[in-house]
């Protein structure tokens, strides 16, 4: 879980520090207010779970998509980070969900794993379920590292030295 030094309203300032992680693989701000527990996160896999709360429900009275796709990114996140250095920048530059099944209780798990890097790049998918096992949707994206951390893509060429 995220320590915040500042109320969790707070309007976010750039170029402050308003909060920290104390571990590589922990919940950032955002996945605490969406209640997200990280079960596992080893070796390019990840297991993230949410319980369904009221305030995760949609209008019809079943868990919001964005949820769901919070829920899918964040395991897949998770799953990087475990393959890469501490410190190291990254971020989702594609992703598509697709749904199979409303979550309309109980406990949603994503279960994430990864490929690559191939340069600075990560293909990573999910699979949701609800606590009975019913398959609620498969999640595709793809990372980016971050330039200037050793990663390269092959028309990049190799990394130079920053002045």
């Amino acid at each position: 879980m995220a320590q915040l030094f500042v109320s969790r309203d707070t309007e976010k300032q750039a170029g402050t520090s308003q909060f920290t992680l104390t571990k590589w693989i922990e919940t950032a701000p955002f996945e605490d207010l969406l209640d997200f527990t990280i079960e596992h996160a080893a070796e390019g896999e990840a297991v993230l779970s949410v319980p369904f709360r009221v305030m995760h429900a949609n209008g019809g009275g079943m868990m919001h998509g964005g949820v769901l796709v919070s829920l899918a990114d964040t395991a897949v996140a998770m799953a990087i980070k475990s393959l890469l250095p501490e410190g190291t920048r990254f971020a989702t530059t594609h992703l598509e969900m697709a749904f199979h099944a409303p979550a309309h209780a109980g406990l949603v798990r994503a279960r994430a794993r990864v490929s690559g890097p191939v340069g600075r790049s990560f293909d990573g998918c999910a699979d949701l379920y609800d606590e009975d096992d019913v398959s609620l949707a498969h999640f595709q994206c793809v990372f980016r590292v971050a330039r200037g951390q050793g990663f390269v893509d092959a028309e990049e060429g190799p990394p130079t030295q920053e002045v």
